[in-house]
């Protein structure tokens, strides 16, 4: 019988090759088999040796490539053939990435696995916007929630934005406006600030800004698009106000 490849789960962080861990950098110029998705952008991609096999399981809203039980299969039948398989994410495999789940399949499986954490969107958006997510000042605690999950009106967001919080919220650009009126709804305050961080770390990127009430008008007009990140509370008003491109002050 074969040996078995490892599976390893890659962060690739929020977009800039620079941003990449060393162990990461390393193992995607070494690797002959990258399940990639969609969120990895070509200049790591770039980074692969030539030859490599390129395999592009990217999701998108209502849509996937391939469904993540397929996915599962794919690295686990991959890895059973005896060949070392880079499961490659943007951010950190282990925030919103599913990597939990690929992992559990790989170890059912009996397949060896190895997590490389990647710098999450999260940390790596603000970073680029220069918005801290804890302040002295302003917060001491953070909260990640995903934005496009089933169920979102029934969700229990209670005491995650207010005062001396900051809600991060990825994957929310198309549920921007009941976000919005949930968040108003459990009793945080219209004007409370928000930034919405689009393609962070890239070219691309743009920071726009406005109170919670205007966040449906600003993602309409200014039309944006994923990947982008929404922060909620007083640290998105903080930052250089240069890299902003929306100032504050849009209402619905």
């Amino acid at each position: 019988m074969a040996k078995s490849g490892t599976v390893f789960l890659v962060g690739a962080g929020p977009g800039d090759p620079d941003l990449l861990t060393l162990r990461a950098a390393r193992l995607i110029g070494g690797a002959r088999l990258i399940v990639h998705d969609g969120l990895v952008t070509r200049g790591i991609l770039a980074l692969a040796p030539a030859g490599a096999e390129l395999v592009s399981v990217a999701k998108a809203r209502a849509r996937h490539t391939m469904p993540q039980h397929r996915i599962n299969a794919l690295l686990v039948r991959e890895a059973l053939a005896g060949r070392d398989v880079l499961r490659l994410k943007g951010g950190d495999p282990f925030v919103f990435g599913r990597g939990g789940e690929e992992a559990e399949a790989c170890r059912a499986a009996g397949v060896p696995v190895e997590v490389v954490p990647g710098i999450s969107a999260a940390m790596g958006a603000a970073a680029a916007a220069q918005i801290p997510l804890t302040h002295r000042d302003h917060a001491s605690i953070v909260s990640f929630v995903a934005g496009q999950c089933k169920g979102l009106t029934e969700q229990d967001w209670t005491g995650l934005a207010g005062a001396g919080r900051t809600l991060v919220i990825f994957m929310g650009v198309r549920t921007a406006p009941q976000i919005a009126e949930k968040l108003i709804d459990d009793g945080l305050a219209p004007d409370v600030p928000v930034a919405v961080i689009e393609r962070a770390c890239q070219p691309q990127m743009r920071v726009l800004r406005g109170p919670l009430a205007g966040l449906a008008a600003l993602v309409e007009a200014e039309q944006v698009v994923s990947p982008a990140l929404i922060v909620i509370g007083a640290v998105a008003a903080e930052g250089d106000l240069a890299l902003t491109r929306i100032v504050e002050g849009m209402r619905a």
